[in-house]
């Protein structure tokens, strides 16, 4: 069985990636997001092992990418965050499995074989809200049957707000999971891709809209 990990901690990495070949499997490293959205995406893998802190792009950016360019493979998130919602974004993003640091190696190793026993997850159902309906695996978004073109960033932005409609979301989270959270660009980027969105929404006329919540952020309703 072939396994990646992605892991930017080089001791760590090196530790998980000795256990598993002990334990059979063939395993690929790499310490960036990038390189594991590369690595995920060109090459054949039965199942990946993914850290959420990561730089370049963070784990959830690399699992929703995957998911976007249609690769299933199954993705254990490894992450020394702990929480709910950490867990509820990760499956959201389509993660089949989650486990804390520290953890048990024989738990990992278990959790894996069980991973790769299920096989890859199911083709992601289309989002709706109103009228607009958006496909993440074949990358499209419609409203009332018509195509509405959006650039990757703004489709993104789009299903970020679509999974959470109805919720508020925070310039912050949205920077962290549509960005990475080493994004240092201008302050101003999420009210300009919103301003974008809005336009377009418009345009084609649909009943979703983007809401401002002052002091907030951001909120998607049908």
């Amino acid at each position: 069985m072939r396994v990646l990990v992605v892991e930017d901690e080089v001791r760590l990495a090196e530790t998980v990636r000795q256990g598993l070949a002990d334990a059979g499997f063939n395993v690929d490293v790499v310490h960036t997001g990038t390189d594991g959205l590369w690595a995920a995406t060109e090459r054949a893998y039965d199942v990946v092992v993914l850290d959420i802190m990561l730089p370049g792009l963070n784990g959830y950016e690399v699992c929703r990418r995957m998911r976007a360019a249609g690769v299933w493979t199954p993705v254990l998130m490894l992450t020394a965050k702990d929480g709910e919602y950490d867990q509820a974004d990760a499956f959201d993003l389509g993660a089949d499995d989650y486990l804390t640091k520290p953890f048990s190696f024989v738990v990992l190793v278990a959790r894996l074989r069980a991973l790769v026993r299920r096989g890859a997850p199911a083709r992601p159902v289309v989002l709706e809200v109103g009228d607009l309906a958006l496909d993440p695996a074949r990358r499209r978004v419609e409203r009332a049957g018509e195509e509405v073109a959006l650039t990757p960033r703004e489709f993104a932005l789009l299903e970020f707000l679509m999974r959470r409609a109805g919720d508020t979301v925070s310039k912050t989270a949205i920077l962290e999971n549509v960005w990475d959270a080493h994004y240092e660009g201008p302050a101003n980027v999420v009210e300009v891709y919103v301003g974008y969105l809005r336009r377009k929404l418009d345009r084609a006329r649909a009943r979703a809209r983007i809401e401002t919540v002052r002091g907030a952020g951001y909120r998607l309703v049908g």
